[in-house]
């Protein structure tokens, strides 16, 4: 039986923060859908085409593709998608306290909704400063994020926030 695990996110933008979790569940599982989610308590930068497709370039780019789908999500409960893909393991990287405790209510819902349990990767020490959040934030202001994201997406975002 193959294992496929579900890795969602805003990704808004991916950061290497990100790409390591990817990395690593992709050590772990036979497949991995990396799916980008609307979060309609952020407000995005890029449009999710946009994002997907930063993704799939940042994969290929780190030599990660073969075994990992990119998609998008937006047609009701994350668990549903997974449950379309025959997924039955999330995994969401973790860079804090803070990201256990928002998580965590999630993860008992989604194993009591559909059987779908969350696994917490904790994330590189290297990464653990870094959010799509305050990625966003530096480049609009003008600050350097390619010690923060992959070569694609600081190649974008430079090109983006320059008149």
């Amino acid at each position: 039986m193959q294992r496929i695990a579900v890795v969602p996110g805003s990704f808004d933008p991916v950061t290497l923060g990100h790409l390591d979790v990817i990395g690593r569940a992709a050590g772990l599982y036979d497949e991995v859908h990396v799916v980008v989610v609307h979060n309609p308590d952020k407000s995005a930068l890029l449009p999710i085409a946009e994002r997907v497709a930063l993704i799939e370039r940042s994969i290929a780019d780190a030599g990660l593709d073969g075994r990992i789908v990119v998609a998008s999500w937006s047609m009701g409960l994350l668990v549903d998608y997974c449950t379309d893909v025959g997924a039955s393991v999330l995994v969401k990287g973790i860079r804090s306290q803070v990201d256990v405790a928002y998580e965590t209510p999630m993860a008992i819902v989604n194993r009591h909704l559909a059987g779908v349990e969350t696994m917490f990767m904790l994330t590189d020490p290297a990464n653990a400063h870094v959010s799509s959040s305050l990625v966003r934030q530096v480049s609009a202001l003008g600050g350097d994020v390619s010690p923060y994201v992959p070569q694609v997406v600081s190649e974008f975002l430079q090109a983006a926030m320059t008149p």
